[in-house]
């Protein structure tokens, strides 16, 4: 397969980052090389979505420091980045809401053709625009305009930075403004781009647990969109998808990373990683990276049980 037949995507992983952990970076490179691997999947980029404070998960520090936390954890990577978003709504925004705000988003942004489009976003992401703008990619016959995968990220990039503004209230952050004008999005015939959400196992196997979830967010993450596992502690993927009717159901829109390692829990876990800052275990550099762990020092988070 060429690069312009390859499908594009990008991974999307939600979650509270109650610390943010140098396992759930791990998680986003295993699944990109992964991917890569296969022949059919090239990762442009990687999004980290924060939880709304809302969420009410005991210990949840507020999110202006998880946002830092997260922002500090990926300032070496060309590739990931953190998005506030979900932060900055009013509420606690289900996980097939983040998938869809993304995916309109994208779409506006790229004139991409977004394959996973097929339930109508319930959720209003970007006013209508008053005026044309030319899309990020058209077609032409030179050679040297042909999309790469370099290229599409940059200029999603670029095109992000020109209609971000800052919220006051966490001067380093940007989000991307609901009343921008991006233009009508125009379709690009040669660019399949595809937004997953990224997980571990643990999250698999509680689309199994009876009244967790919604049926019909189940169908839209795992029908619409689709999901990439990477196992944690050699846990039974197979098992687990054959206990729920809709994973049995998408099961082709479900990739399980298999590298012959097993994913351990630990490095990914950030109760784990709250003990052991609670406790002063030395191990705790295991866990987080040392800017995470000054900025966690620096504002006195996690010194007690009750986060």
């Amino acid at each position: 397969m060429t690069e312009t037949t390859k499908t594009h995507v990008i991974l999307l992983s939600c979650g509270s980052f109650n610390p943010i952990t140098k396992g759930h970076i791990h998680m986003f490179e295993k699944a990109r090389d992964y991917l890569h691997k296969t022949g059919r999947f090239i990762v442009i980029g990687g999004i980290i979505s924060p939880v709304h404070d809302s969420y009410g998960k005991p210990g949840l520090v507020p999110s202006r420091h998880r946002l830092t936390m997260c922002q500090l954890a990926v300032q070496s990577s060309d590739w990931i980045r953190v998005d506030p978003w979900e932060c900055y709504q009013d509420t606690w925004q289900p996980t097939c809401s983040v998938l869809e705000h993304h995916r309109d988003l994208m779409k506006r942004v790229t004139g991409c053709i977004l394959s996973n489009v097929n339930t109508p976003s319930t959720t209003p992401v970007i006013g209508q625009p008053q005026n044309q703008t030319p899309p990020i990619y058209q077609k032409h016959n030179n050679m040297n305009h042909k999309p790469n995968p370099i290229k599409l990220w940059g200029k999603i990039s670029e095109s992000l930075g020109k209609i971000c503004c800052v919220r006051p209230h966490i001067d380093r952050f940007t989000f991307v403004d609901e009343n921008a004008n991006l233009g009508t999005a125009i379709r690009y015939e040669e660019i399949e781009l595809r937004i997953l959400l990224l997980c571990g196992s643990d999250l698999l196997e509680s689309f199994c647990i009876p009244g967790l979830w919604k049926d019909s967010d189940m169908e839209v993450i795992v029908g619409d969109f689709g999901i990439v596992v990477v196992p944690r502690d050699g846990a039974d993927t197979e098992r687990i998808m054959n206990h729920s009717s809709i994973l049995r159901k998408h099961k082709d829109n479900i990739v399980v990373v298999k590298d012959g390692m097993n994913h351990p829990l630990a490095i990914v876990s950030s109760t784990k990683s709250r003990l052991a800052l609670q406790h002063g275990d030395g191990h705790v550099v295991d866990y987080l990276s040392q800017p995470v762990i000054d900025y966690i020092l620096q504002s006195q988070l996690y010194i007690n049980a009750s986060g």
